[in-house]
């Protein structure tokens, strides 16, 4: 369970959040430390203790947020969008965003250090790109129905193809710091799953 403390003082506890996400997006999860985090808000160790008793704490607390925020923006998708090619050009957008800003995805990096994660953060990494395969699939099944997406096999499959294609372009473009680059690729991607107009997409 999380342990945020000092529930009286939101603002502290969010200014730590805000630093320790994008340090973690920046360094990974084993990439900083909590001094780093008190000399960024300018607070003690002690206090920063207060907030958040353990680091594992923090990370739950970090996943928890951005796990929210990530739902947020597909449930917003799901409000403004009503084709299937264009909710997945949403979904890469937020991806887009993300590099644009010179951070990776947070589950992303958190990912690459899963193994030396503690056991509620890998489980709570797990349940993140779960909910983003469940949502695709759903995009994927309406894309087929429709006609305006064409691939084969279960759309669960497809689904976990375009999150390790967009986490790995992410991945193999941050040397560059290109975020024209990281477009180009998951542009490539959505194009190999656009159905060819006037023509019947498959239904394999």
């Amino acid at each position: 369970m999380v342990a945020e403390r000092g529930r009286g003082d939101g603002g502290t506890a969010t200014r730590i959040l805000d630093v320790a996400e994008r340090l973690a997006q920046m360094r990974g999860f084993n990439g900083f430390s909590y001094a780093d985090i008190a000399a960024e808000v300018e607070i003690t160790k002690a206090a920063l203790h207060y907030h958040f008793a353990t680091k594992a704490d923090l990370g739950e607390a970090l996943i928890g947020r951005y796990a929210a925020r990530f739902g947020e923006a597909l449930a917003a998708i799901d409000a403004s969008t009503s084709t299937a090619p264009a909710k997945l050009r949403g979904y890469a957008d937020l991806y887009v965003d993300v590099f644009r800003k010179q951070r990776m995805c947070l589950c992303g990096m958190l990912a690459a250090e899963y193994s030396t994660l503690p056991d509620a953060m890998q489980a709570s990494v797990v349940s993140f790109f779960d909910q983003n395969e469940a949502w695709l699939s759903d995009v994927l099944e309406q894309g087929r129905t429709e006609g305006s997406l064409e691939f084969t096999g279960p759309a669960r499959d497809t689904a976990r193809m375009i999150i390790s294609g967009l986490e790995g372009a992410m991945l193999v473009t941050r040397p560059y710091g290109d975020a024209a680059r990281f477009q180009v690729a998951a542009d490539s991607l959505l194009a190999s799953l656009t159905a060819p107009a006037g023509q019947p997409a498959s239904t394999g």
